[in-house]
């Protein structure tokens, strides 16, 4: 199943549901402000969820100001509660699955201890929520060896990871070819964008130098494994599918 991040206009993605028939990965509950008015924004977007003609849902949890590796008590309450709500959301909305960053941050934390430190929050967090696959998101990572230490670590059958290959490009000095080999067995959701290199661009496929069919045929179709097209502009999102329904990576 093939998802569009709600980064275009909501007629815009409705045009793309129509389409090609794909759902949404909403970035509403990734907004402090909507999560402090919950209810409203819940059916907010559902009113929107209708209009775009599809209940196929994936929520991108919040990114800003919060921070599963905090060693601040107060923060790290903040970010549970922050994670939290967005997880009451996911439940009124049938979210298949809640994207959440992995936190690391290379000049802020050293990798020893970081993986040990991050798994008992999620820990903490998923002790009884099963009802929704929780997705850990690579940013700034370096590399993909801690994301799968944590993966590890927390070890619940809803505990996946997502790689995004265009982070994986431009973040880290690991080829993205190598992120996909080793996180294959573990990525149950992927973030499709392409860039230079140089900067986190979101643009098409093929538009930059990620060597984005090689890496995404070692991510198959597979039974759970899920796809968000993160673009800005909806000629990158048309290119990206087009991409995509042009090679045979996912069986499209």
């Amino acid at each position: 199943m093939i998802y569009i991040s709600h980064l275009i206009p909501d007629e815009k993605m409705k045009f793309f549901v129509e389409k090609y028939g794909v759902g949404v990965e909403s970035i509403d509950f990734s907004i402090s402000d909507n999560l402090d008015q919950l209810s409203r924004s819940i059916e907010y977007c559902r009113e929107k969820l209708k209009y775009m003609g599809t209940d196929q849902l994936i929520l991108h949890g919040p990114f800003l100001d919060v921070n599963p590796c905090a060693y601040d008590s107060l923060v790290r309450e903040a970010t549970m509660t922050r994670f939290s709500q967005c997880y009451e959301a996911g439940l009124e909305l049938g979210a298949k699955k809640i994207v959440f960053h992995s936190g690391m941050n290379p000049y802020a934390y050293y990798k020893e201890g970081w993986a040990d430190h991050v798994s008992v929050f999620w820990q903490e967090f998923m002790e009884d929520r099963r009802e929704i696959e929780i997705v850990l998101e690579n940013v700034f990572d370096n590399d993909w060896e801690l994301l799968l230490d944590v993966y590890q670590r927390v070890n619940q059958p809803n505990f996946k990871l997502c790689l995004d290959i265009g982070h994986a490009h431009c973040y880290s000095t690991v080829d993205a070819r190598k992120w996909a080999e080793n996180l294959a067995p573990y990525v149950s959701h992927a973030h499709v964008h392409d860039n230079c290199g140089d900067r986190d661009s979101h643009i098409g496929l093929g538009k930059g130098n990620l060597p984005w069919k090689e890496v995404l045929k070692l991510l198959p179709q597979d039974q759970g494994r899920t796809w968000t097209i993160e673009c800005m502009k909806k000629e990158d999102v048309q290119a990206c599918l087009e991409s995509l329904y042009a090679s045979d990576f996912c069986g499209v």
